[in-house]
């Protein structure tokens, strides 16, 4: 007998979601910071076994879109309900069901199994865990709840085996030794893009977007040419900084992430461009590889 299914990650900004996959999947699929927003795509992480086949799906955390760009995001977590096999629902300590109230009732309307995921359980006592378990029995009564910890990976065994319990029989949809759905471009955007994140503040981690418009791999070396899109000239000048130093810190940070993922020596060049208002333009978002309506 084999098992074999798509295993949805979903919920609110911020409540660990992507670290939750990369325990799972036991790879560093997602990117993680402790910014909203950081997930903009559907990422798949493929976990195989003998006997079963796990794809699991980080997705977005569910916001009220200000623009384009958050209407795509909202659409990879919507499409998540739709072909989910087994529904992880990840809140954390700190998450309010009425946040998203009108998620929550999809979630309950959904006919696949779900899992509701307290996550951070280090971060509070015993007394108010239980109190946050009760109600969020209350919120999605047909759920089965899970205290973890992903970040310190408490209880992500017992987490794994109930969703191979819940795993529908069915042959494998990927080849066995596929890891993920995304080509090795994205991981570079990604990896480059956590770095933005990490290094600047306020609006310019929200306004970029990076593509990789070269990967030569060869022997020895992959050589990458990747543009980071900023939306106004003065966001380039920050991204660059004074004689090019934050740039450089930029490229370094992400091209020794990059050596990690793909255990080869890297030659990254970063550029950055502007193109105004792309998170409002459908072409720019399609490009981009976002769905839209």
């Amino acid at each position: 007998m084999h098992k074999s299914g798509f295993v949805n990650i979903v919920g609110n900004p911020n409540v660990g979601k992507s670290t939750l996959m990369n325990a799972l999947v036991g790879e560093r699929i997602s990117i993680i910071t402790s910014k909203a927003q950081t997930t903009r795509h559907r990422i798949l992480g493929i976990v195989n076994g003998d006997d079963f086949q796990i794809i699991y799906s980080d997705t977005p955390g569910v916001l009220k879109p200000n623009y384009r760009l958050q209407e795509s995001m909202l659409n990879f977590s919507r499409s998540a309900l739709t072909d989910a096999d087994v529904l992880l629902y990840v809140t954390d300590v700190f998450d309010s069901a009425e946040k998203n109230a009108d998620f929550v009732e999809k979630v309950n309307l959904n006919p696949a199994p779900v899992i509701l995921i307290i996550n951070k359980i280090d971060l509070i006592d015993q007394t108010k865990l239980e109190a946050l378990v009760e109600k969020w029995k209350l919120q999605i009564p047909r759920a089965s709840v899970l205290p973890v910890s992903a970040q310190e990976k408490f209880n992500i065994d017992p987490l794994f085996n109930r969703i191979l319990e819940l795993l529908p029989e069915s042959p494998p949809f990927f080849d066995k030794d596929q890891l993920t759905d995304k080509p090795a471009r994205f991981f570079v955007t990604e990896i480059i893009r956590e770095k933005i994140l990490l290094n600047y503040d306020k609006e310019i981690p929200y306004s970029v977007e990076v593509e990789v418009e070269q990967f030569v791999e060869e022997e020895k070396l992959i050589r990458i040419n990747a543009v980071i899109y900023a939306e106004r000239d003065s966001q380039k000048g920050i991204i660059i900084g004074h004689g090019g130093k934050s740039l450089k810190k930029v490229g370094t940070e992400a091209r020794k992430d990059i050596e990690a993922f793909f255990e080869k020596k890297v030659f990254l060049e970063l550029y950055v461009k502007v193109e105004k208002d792309w998170r409002n333009k459908d072409t720019k978002l399609r490009n981009f590889g976002y769905q839209l309506d």
